[in-house]
């Protein structure tokens, strides 16, 4: 048995480090396969933008499905809600398959890195399937879907909120610790510096005149949420520092960057929405970049598993897996509902113009909640120790 063992490995090590063709047919890595599971999403996106924009070039294509009605239900916002439907289906399978795996050379461990021409035609199968689909079916997943993302964005502020503590953390440990604290200031600086300069760019940029309450309301009560996380960071009971205050300060301003930059075009306080709604390079380049932002913010979080660890393994096994696949492809389905509700922003009752992603009062409202929301969850990781350990003691 143990010579079988060691030949059954040996011949893994050899496929391991062979080249990647070979990687690939054999499924023997985890690590390339996660890249082929991220292009996937990204060719989903820009499957489900090019139905939205360039659709009615495949109008005639449409007509084939019956439940398509002549090809408008499966063009434009629906088409982008049965694209990110079938991308889901994908990824929730390969949720339910995969979900509870712990040791490389399992089965399951195989289906997660391998098998990939089967789940090439289930991929196919899974795209095509929503369009044989009644538009009840889709706009009631498009509601579902609203839920969905939200799911993502709180999974991805965890995510953000984790590394900027693990990053405080090794800053601390580090042995040379007076080194450190320069290094640890030089950056808080750099950190709030950008925060304020980001506020007064919003001033002038999004409240061009004293009527533009809610923007002002949105800057002014991001400035405040920075003061409140600092002074909460510095409280002798606390004593978090300055590095992870700075670092959620820029967090935040931007989601409330993104947040006004979402306001619908025509607004009187959105001049620069305005000034860029034709279809320019910058306009498409702007696209492209959110659109690799949103694939690149799935593909971390994805791999990010141990920020929702409650307690931590610090014995890791040599046949332990490398990330949990379970948690990969839960991101991943969430992620397909994320995209389809940037894509429509936020609402599936109404079109969007071409080259444009997560426009609309829905999205505003979106990001600012978000923004509050991960304020809260970080304060609530400062101050959950001390509350917790209170409680025991009384």
């Amino acid at each position: 048995m143990e010579t079988g063992t060691s030949i059954d490995n040996t011949g893994y090590e050899g496929i391991k480090n062979g080249s990647w063709f070979i990687q690939f047919r054999n499924g023997c890595n985890p690590w390339m396969a996660r890249y082929v599971y991220g292009l996937i999403f990204l060719l989903a996106n820009l499957l489900a933008w090019a139905l939205r924009d360039y659709g009615r070039g495949a109008l005639t294509e449409m007509r084939k499905f019956k439940n398509c009605k002549e090809g408008g239900d499966c063009l434009g916002t629906e088409g982008v809600l049965r694209v990110s439907f079938g991308c889901f289906l994908f990824y929730f399978i390969m949720f339910l398959s995969t979900v509870g795996t712990s040791k490389t050379h399992s089965s399951r461990d195989k289906w997660h890195s391998g098998w990939w021409f089967a789940k090439l035609f289930m991929l196919l199968g899974l795209t095509i399937f929503p369009f044989l689909l009644p538009s009840s079916i889709i706009q009631f997943y498009g509601e579902i879907a609203h839920f969905g993302a939200g799911v993502f964005l709180l999974i991805q502020l965890i995510s953000i909120i984790s590394f900027i503590t693990w990053l405080n953390e090794c800053f601390q440990a580090q042995k040379d610790a007076e080194r450190c604290h320069v290094h640890v200031m030089l950056l808080a600086t750099t950190a709030y510096t950008v925060c304020i300069l980001g506020v007064i760019l919003m001033y002038i940029w999004y409240v061009p005149e004293p009527s533009c309450l809610l923007n002002i309301f949105f800057i002014t009560w991001t400035l405040f949420l920075i003061q409140l996380m600092t002074s909460i960071s510095l409280h002798p009971k606390i004593n978090a520092g300055f590095l992870t205050p700075a670092l959620m300060g820029l967090y935040v301003v931007f989601i409330c960057w993104c947040a006004i930059r979402s306001e619908p075009v025509g607004e009187t306080c959105n001049r620069k929405a305005e000034g860029s709604s034709r279809t320019d390079w910058l306009t498409i380049i702007s696209f492209v970049v959110a659109l690799l932002a949103m694939v690149i913010a799935t593909f971390s979080t994805g791999v990010d598993s141990q920020c929702f660890q409650f307690r931590k393994d610090e014995n890791h096994e040599e046949d332990a897996i490398p990330y949990g696949y379970g948690f990969f492809h839960f991101v991943f389905a969430t992620g397909a509902m994320y995209f389809a509700m940037l894509l429509v922003g936020w609402n599936i009752h109404h079109s969007m113009k071409k080259w444009t992603i997560d426009v609309g009062w829905t999205s505003t409202w979106v990001r600012i909640v978000n923004e509050w929301l991960a304020v809260g969850v970080y304060i609530w990781m400062l101050v959950a120790p001390m509350v917790l350990k209170s409680r025991q003691t009384t």
